[in-house]
């Protein structure tokens, strides 16, 4: 019996991190998917050679960090090795007001203690730019949140669905009281 060669071509992936404001992958439209200039090395004939080729990467809507977006054999070449994949993973850069925990998006607002416990009306600009006003009539305590639903990020998977907006509270304690006002708030609080 006789034997046979086997020749085995292996590659390896070439990872890229794609930072994202995620406040831009929110909309429905992405008007300015990121293009990308790649210098491949390829091996013609024992030759390395570079080429260049513009890849075109198109970010879903919802996109959350992680998420890799991969080119089949597009990264470098070796002679008698498949050519590597090329494989960007998206990151996500902070946004100033908003964070995110999944597809909800969380905005803390400052709020005094009066308004803790008499209501609130909190104004927040969505990221597609949409003025909200929602008014908080519960008590607000330290631990209170307000959701509303399906103002988060879009839920890729979901076309048309969307995570929740969720509202903490951030309340604002006086530093001092007088006896006097001591007195008052005990009156107000235990006469209830």
């Amino acid at each position: 019996m006789g034997e046979k060669a086997i020749h085995c071509r292996t590659r390896s992936n070439v990872l890229t991190v794609l930072i994202c404001d995620f406040s831009k992958t929110s909309d429905e439209r992405i008007p300015d998917n990121p293009k990308v200039k790649v210098n491949t090395q390829l091996d013609i004939r024992g030759r390395p050679t570079i080429t260049e080729e513009i890849l075109t990467i198109e970010i879903k809507p919802g996109w959350k960090k992680g998420t890799k977006i991969t080119f089949p054999e597009k990264g470098n070449e070796q002679r008698g090795v498949i050519p590597s994949d090329l494989v960007f993973i998206i990151d996500e850069k902070p946004h100033s007001v908003f964070k995110r925990d999944g597809n909800d998006l969380i905005v803390t607002q400052k709020i005094s203690l009066v308004e803790a416990l008499t209501g609130y009306t909190v104004q927040v600009t969505t990221l597609d730019g949409r003025n909200l006003t929602i008014p908080i009539n519960n008590i607000v305590n330290p631990t209170y949140e307000e959701v509303v639903k399906g103002e988060g990020m879009p839920i890729p998977k979901e076309p048309g669905k969307k995570g929740n907006l969720r509202i903490k509270f951030n309340i604002k304690f006086p530093s001092r009281l007088t006896s006097e006002q001591k007195t008052g708030i005990k009156r107000l609080l235990t006469s209830s």
